[in-house]
């Protein structure tokens, strides 16, 4: 008879690791599919792109290792690696930075570390920072809405777009991007940060097109569909709902506070949390079962601690969103978070 030790995540939900996974790429479809309406059908064509990428890798390294290469997939983590990168990047970005990206987080930071269960760090937002240090004009090329675009995009012009560089008609993605008004745009976040920077007030920065009335046009939809995701995967008990409440209040507060003493140069808590890759991050990348702290005192200390992150860099830092790196940062912290988190076991620690 043996005794085998299964990896983490120890998990007693009665659910397998293939499950949890499935429920956590299903219930990003709300975003994707906010995200396709608002900005086009890249993101599908990035997704079609990862998940291939990710089959090749995860096939290449279980023949490598004398496996049955049918079992590449089995658990389903690779899915969702794919799936959260291919999101998490600008979806009219060339098909080589997902490509190079995903095989990085498959091959690098999932599998030189041991597999499934042995990574330090999260493989997505591995993948994304090293693209973001390594091809930063590529990966901060974000397309405009399309209601505020001057041409529409069909399928067939976004593939071409992707895979060449240019539209069927000649168009660059630099030209693409340039608004109804002719000027190129930014995602919310980054143009705020750029008008706060060059002295314009708050108010003066929100009156640009790209605002709209809702935390920026499409921005704000895509992170309540990411929200209503994460909703769903508490009430599934697939995750728990100490990190993601961690991450909100560890941004919320700081944010308020300067919006309260600062108006005139700071960025509201509303736009904090509806704009950029907020919902996302806070329940379904710092969430990662695997690189996460394990108690629920450490969990949420350890959303915490994203959260501030997250709102530092975006304040005073060089990069508008700054959850990849918030992230990355919260994981090398997680084995002192857990040393002290940990709760006591029974008849210890008490007086007798």
């Amino acid at each position: 008879m043996t005794f085998k030790i299964a990896a983490s995540p120890h998990a007693h939900q009665r659910r397998t690791t293939t499950q949890v996974m499935r429920w956590v790429y299903l219930a990003v479809i709300p975003g994707i599919l906010v995200h396709s309406y608002f900005f086009g059908l890249g993101i599908i064509l990035q997704l079609l792109l990862a998940l291939l990428t990710a089959w090749i890798c995860e096939a290449a390294v279980m023949r490598v290792r004398g496996r049955s290469i049918a079992s590449a997939w089995q658990d389903h983590t690779a899915i969702v690696t794919a799936v959260l990168l291919a999101i998490s990047i600008p979806s009219l970005a060339p098909w080589w930075i997902i490509v190079i990206g995903t095989a990085f987080a498959i091959l690098v930071v999932k599998h030189v570390y041991g597999g499934v269960g042995q990574n330090l760090f999260n493989p997505a937002m591995a993948g994304y920072v090293l693209l973001l240090v390594s091809f930063p004009v590529q990966m901060t090329s974000w397309p405009i809405p399309q209601q505020l675009a001057q041409l529409q995009l069909s399928l067939t012009d976004t593939w071409q777009l992707i895979s060449s560089g240019y539209s069927q008609a000649g168009y660059s993605l630099e030209q693409l991007r340039s608004g109804i008004d002719g000027v190129t745009m930014a995602t919310p976040l980054d143009s705020l940060r750029t008008d706060l920077s060059h002295q314009l007030t708050t108010a003066e920065a929100l009156q640009k097109p790209i605002f709209g009335s809702f935390a920026g046009v499409g921005w704000g939809y895509l992170n309540l569909a990411f929200l209503l995701g994460g909703l769903v995967l508490i009430y599934q008990r697939i995750i728990s709902w100490h990190i993601p409440a961690g991450v909100l209040l560890g941004l919320t507060v700081p944010a308020t506070l300067l919006w309260l003493f600062y108006p005139d140069q700071s960025i509201s808590p509303w736009l904090h949390l509806m704009s950029g890759a907020t919902m996302l991050g806070a329940f379904f990348i710092a969430t990662d079962p695997v690189t996460a702290a394990t108690s629920n005192k450490g969990r949420f200390i350890f959303g915490l601690i994203i959260g501030a992150l997250v709102m530092v860099i975006r304040t005073w830092g060089g990069y508008p969103d700054a959850v990849a790196f918030a992230v990355l940062l919260a994981n090398m912290a997680v084995p002192v978070i857990d040393k002290y988190s940990q709760p006591l076991a029974y008849g210890h620690g008490g007086r007798t």
